[in-house]
């Protein structure tokens, strides 16, 4: 019994380790599929690695797969370059259907036009009525098209001085357009023609802004500072102030127009919006002439300064 022990002992490790090694090729064996394995962590040894002749190789492998399927694939034109012959048109719609006869147009592919008739109004002054009146209308696109500026005063059924403007509107900026075209005045004295050079926007905090220099005959120069601001008392009812100063380079006394700062209007107007497109309005306006300007004013006997009340309609489509 003393001596067999150890041969016991012996006999039980062997055991022992045949139990283990049955026990882990059994559990790999039954051990379910991870369907997950092999997408991420470190690779294990039985999971071959491919080196750069093996990748091509597979690849080239894939790319007779996809040949042999009907599948024409050129790898090179995905990285850039012009489109292969047989690229689809990214403008066509899908499958050949397309929206019948209501097909949608943008507002840059199309031609469109506007008509604001800004001033339309009756002006009581202390010895006189008038009727000015300023509009600006304009047709083409989203970045080019034609503009046409009118402002004007009829006094007894004749008009008393009127600038024409018919330009050529180019949008550089957002919400600003570069103009450049004509100008013509008519009315009272002779009239002038003028080649007129702009920018027309809406400045930071809303502000409309219109400013044009010009250039005319007989070495005639002109600026003019135009802006306004809405402010909505309510969703109908809004105050809008305006001020307007004009700039002559040379005197024109035919015209009763001195050289420099020519004249300067600053108003009040409060209109109600029945609808957005047209609005009754009430207000005020004050008109003051300076320097070589309000001398030739007085000396046809009349006043520089006007203190104007306003009542007129502004509408447009």
């Amino acid at each position: 019994m003393t001596c067999g022990t150890p041969w016991r002992q012996v006999g039980l490790a062997l055991f022992i380790v045949a139990a283990l090694d049955v026990s882990s090729v059994w559990a790999q064996d039954s051990a379910p599929q991870d369907p997950h394995a092999g997408h991420g962590g470190l690779p294990s040894a039985a999971t071959p690695q491919l080196g750069d002749g093996d990748a091509g190789a597979a690849n080239g492998d894939v790319a007779s797969e996809q040949t042999a399927a009907g599948t024409k694939m050129d790898m090179g034109a995905m990285q850039g370059g012009s489109a292969p012959p047989d690229a689809r048109d990214p403008h066509a719609y899908s499958e050949g259907l397309d929206f019948g006869p209501s097909k949608p147009e943008l507002a840059d592919t199309r031609n469109m036009g506007a008509l604001l008739v800004d001033k339309f109004e009756g002006v009581r002054t202390s010895g006189n009525t008038s009727a000015p009146f300023d509009l600006q209308g304009w047709y083409g696109r989203t970045y080019d098209r034609a503009v046409l500026k009118a402002e004007g005063d009829i006094d007894s059924g004749e008009i008393a001085e009127a600038r024409t403007e018919l330009l050529w509107g180019h949008a550089f900026a957002t919400f600003w357009d570069r103009q450049i075209g004509l100008r013509y005045d008519s009315g009272e004295g002779p009239n002038r023609n003028w080649l007129a050079f702009g920018v027309q926007g809406l400045a930071p905090y809303r502000f409309e802004v219109d400013a044009t220099a010009y250039l005319g005959e007989s070495g005639r120069s002109a600026l003019r500072f135009d802006a306004s601001y809405e402010l909505l008392l309510t969703q109908r009812l809004i105050l809008q102030p305006r001020i307007e100063a004009n700039a002559y380079g040379k005197r024109d006394v035919e015209r009763r127009l001195g050289s420099g700062l020519s004249d300067v209007s600053a108003g009040l107007r409060v209109r109600y919006e029945i609808r957005r497109e047209i609005a009754p309005y009430v207000g005020i306006e004050w008109v003051r002439r300076y320097g070589e300007t309000e001398d030739l004013v007085r000396a046809i006997g009349a006043d520089p300064n006007d203190t104007r009340i306003v009542a007129g309609l502004r509408f447009w489509f």
